[in-house]
């Protein structure tokens, strides 16, 4: 079948109580016609379903869900989802309002029973007040227990039912015949607080549960607040304020000062600066300017312009990330499926034991065998927890990867994660994933005097349609257009034209020997330098000599050499590949740090290579841009999309990095490290609590020490159980996935100190490339600066220049710009 014509959902689950019935959900779900494969997410209680229209419906999968005594939210898209959060809102309330009443009534339950249990009167009290706690507050227990045995299955609810109702039949039993006991030289005891305080603990146990649960699921609720509900819409008539619902692609929107961009779109008039962090994970804010695009969620400036909508509703850049994140939050870890098996008969083999250990009593210590027995069957019962071995898995998956998407990396699913972390062999693509993938100017020099022919070499370059012809418009953009006559573009040497009565040339050294111009001797020294630096060099003159040299580079993105350092340290090896010439290659392999590099490479070959690599045993990670590098990515074990995120890389990398940072490479490794290691404790000590609870509560103790345990105490281990499960992966939360080592210890990438400042007043190329001579023109000092996002990278060779030590020096050279600690 086409993956085409299979749909996959994510739709929400009401009436899961445990890790049981979440297994219980996913057979009645898997076991349908025209399923595909479904994935119920006790954590988050929704179920992932792919399915083919044809030969399912959501209609059929809500009656089979139904029919497991469960139930299923279909519209999740729309009205279902807000009645699936008010749904989990009134049963926390409501949970909340029995707990505090359980813990109201079981104090004097617990004070009559532990201090005047022997008085006759007080007996008959605590049975009052027990009643209701077990049959009142508890009553959620026994129905859910009946629903389960109506369907020949049992979960939680059924342990907590059949513990909870033994102990107060037995004791209701002795309270009312007591000689029964007697006759037979057995003293008869009442667990009326016993069964109470066992309801309270689960109770509480569960709304500590369900309010750490809605900590892991913060990501989501976050991401899907980020949409306004209005906006603001031009009409011919004037501005008019719309529900986000009613836009449609083609619509004017007015974006005002402080307002939050609704949907997708092209800005059409105005500029500002828009902060993307919540979506990308970049902290600075990006320049948006006429022709620029926009996204919805970002939270717009102090500027104010308009946009042309492209994408709404479930078409845009936010909606396809919720999805996402909610699809990988759905997912399943491979260790999952041997913790489904698990849970699947966890409780009906606990039942078993419960009996066995019952039987065991009775046969070994037939003279107190009864009593303790009943009370060593109730403790199993209560004790054991399927639920922290159902919690274990997702709820770290769903802190983890909502962690990630927080900062801009968005994981497809589980097993990605599971993938990264084994990741020993990273290869980049050069020309747009290490570089900023288009030339710029880096460097100019210009013979004394000549700078007032700016606007002629402007006017010159301005006309020529060649890429580096517009990259050294874009370097001079704030220079006026003169007039100019016989334009003329040599191929494979530059171009030619007259302007103020002079002929003037623009172009490579072939252009100059061309027409005997000798260059200045000075900027000759400086072009060879640029050229063994594998840039390319233009220059510019008039009929006589030289006036300018430019040196041109698909310059290294600012964060690609510390992404480098930071995978080093994590024991990572580094490969660039790149079909571009060995000479520019190997200068940015060395301004990366990257000593391991092919030049020359072709799109197919780069597939061949990284099945090299994974034929000498590596785990190997691919980073391009979803696109070109096609085959290496569906080749690698690990694939990720870095940039903004076309549709068809979003859709098939393993790993989606929204900006072009590559330094979330090395974070989402980290993170990756981290969230498999909280899912391998988290399952530990689920394993652990139940190996060693289980024998105790049966009275394993008993014949060593005289130990039994007692049953309240039970009810509050296995509450806690399922609490400190879910508590360890809110820490996640708050480790650090970006500085730190295997241990948390800071690396040291470079021996060199680094300091970033934020410049203000940039406005062009030309802005950037004077703040950067400047600063570079101090001692012991190596600059770069870059215009979006407006920031210059400081590099100290010798002692730290201080912040006004550094602004003196562009004010004197560059100008009225200003630098700021970022």
């Amino acid at each position: 079948m086409e993956k085409s014509k299979i749909i996959t959902n994510t739709f929400p689950v009401a009436g899961m109580s445990c890790a049981s019935c979440a297994v219980r959900v996913d057979k009645a779900l898997n076991g349908l016609p025209g399923v595909e494969s479904a994935h119920v997410n006790y954590a988050s209680a929704t179920a992932r379903v792919a399915y083919r229209p044809g030969e399912c419906s959501p209609g059929v999968l809500k009656r089979a869900v139904q029919a497991a005594g469960y139930d299923l939210l279909t519209d999740a898209e729309g009205p279902a989802e807000d009645e699936a959060a008010h749904v989990r809102a009134a049963h926390y309330r409501a949970l909340k309002r029995r707990t505090l009443w359980a813990a109201g009534l079981c104090l004097p339950i617990v004070a009559g029973g532990m201090l005047f249990m022997d008085a006759p009167a007080v007996k008959y009290a605590v049975w009052a007040l027990s009643t209701p706690v077990v049959f009142g507050l508890g009553r959620e227990f026994f129905v859910n227990a009946w629903k389960q045995l109506r369907h020949g299955a049992a979960n939680m609810d059924t342990l907590v039912a059949v513990s909870t109702g033994i102990a107060y039949l037995f004791s209701l039993f002795n309270l009312f015949f007591p000689e029964f006991w007697l006759s037979r030289g057995i003293e008869p005891h009442v667990y009326f607080e016993s069964a109470a305080v066992i309801v309270a603990f689960i109770l509480l146990g569960r709304l500590l549960e369900e309010r750490a649960k809605r900590g892991t699921t913060t990501a989501i609720a976050k991401l899907m607040g980020l949409q306004p509900k209005t906006v603001t819409v031009i009409t011919p008539s004037g501005e008019r304020s719309v529900p986000v619902a009613e836009l449609r692609a083609g619509d004017l929107v007015a974006v005002h000062p402080g307002e939050r961009i609704a949907v997708d779109g092209t800005v059409a008039e105005g500029a500002s600066y828009v902060d993307e962090s919540m979506l990308s994970g970049e902290p600075l804010p990006v320049c948006k300017q006429e022709g620029a695009a926009v996204f919805a969620g970002t939270m717009n400036g102090n500027g104010a312009f308009r946009f042309r909508t492209d994408r709404v509703g479930q078409d845009t850049v936010l909606a396809r990330i919720i999805r996402m994140v909610r699809d990988a939050q759905g997912s399943k870890a491979p260790v999952q499926r041997t913790v489904d098996r698990i849970a699947g008969v966890f409780v009906p083999a606990i039942i078993v034991l419960a009996v066995l250990t019952f039987a065991a009593w009775m046969l070994f210590a037939p003279e107190e065998g009864f009593t303790r027995g009943l009370l060593a069957l109730v403790t199993v019962l209560i004790i054991a927890c399927p639920c922290a071995l159902g919690l274990a898995t997702p709820t770290a998956l769903m802190v983890g990867i909502g962690r990630g998407a927080g900062q801009g990396i968005l994981v497809k699913d589980a097993a990605s994660l599971e993938v990264a972390r084994k990741v020993d062999a990273v290869v980049l693509d050069k020309t747009g994933t290490l570089t900023e993938g288009r030339p710029s100017v880096v460097d100019a020099a210009w013979a004394e005097g000549s700078e007032t022919a700016r606007r002629i070499l402007f006017s010159l370059e301005k006309r020529s349609g060649h890429p580096l012809s517009q990259a050294v418009v874009e370097s001079l953009g704030g220079e006026r257009d003169v007039p100019v006559t016989g334009f003329e573009s040599i191929p494979g040497q530059g171009v030619r034209g007259v302007a103020e009565g002079r002929t003037w040339y623009a172009g490579n050294d072939a252009l100059l020997s061309r027409h005997g111009i000798v260059p200045d001797a000075r900027l000759q020294r400086l072009a060879e330098g640029w050229m063994q630096e594998a840039k390319t060099v233009v220059w510019f003159a008039d009929e006589e000599r030289t006036l300018a040299v430019l040196a041109l580079a698909d310059a290294l993105k600012p964060s690609s050499a510390g992404a480098v350092a930071r995978l080093h340290a994590l024991g990572i090896t580094v490969w660039m590949l790149t079909g571009d010439n060995a000479g520019s290659a190997r200068e940015t392999a060395r301004k990366a740090g990257i000593t391991r590099f092919r030049a020359g490479v072709l799109p197919h070959e780069k597939a061949g290579f990284v099945r090299q690599l994974q034929s000498e045993g590596r785990t190997v990670a691919m980073a391009g841009d979803g696109i070109n590098d096609s085959a290496a990515l569906a080749q690698a074990d690990l694939s990720v999309a870095m940039g903004q995120g076309s549709d068809i890389a979003m859709d098939t990398a393993m790993v989606t990095i929204l900006s072009s940072d590559l330094r979330k490479i090395p974070e989402m490794i980290r993170l990756s490290q981290l969230t498999v290691r909280t899912i391998r404790q988290n399952l530990f000590w689920a394993f652990i609590y139940n190996l060693v609870a289980i024998p105790v509560a049966a009275g394993a103790l008993y014949p060593l020490w005289g130990f039994l345990l007692d049953p309240m105490i039970g009810g509050a281990a296995m509450a806690l159980s399922s609490v400190s499960v879910v508590a360890n992966s809110l820490r996640l939360k708050r480790r650090r996935i970006g500085d730190e080592c295997e241990h948390d210890e800071p690396v040291e990438t470079e021996e060199k100190m680094k300091k970033e400042f934020i410049v203000d007043g940039m406005t062009c190329n030309h802005c950037r490339m004077h703040v950067e001579h400047a600063l570079n023109a101090l001692d012991g000092v190596k600059a770069v600066v870059t215009l979006d996002p407006p920031v210059a990278a400081v590099e100290y060779s010798g002692p730290e220049v201080g912040l006004g030590e550094l602004q003196k020096a562009v004010t004197e050279r560059a100008g009225e710009y200003t630098l700021r600690a970022r």
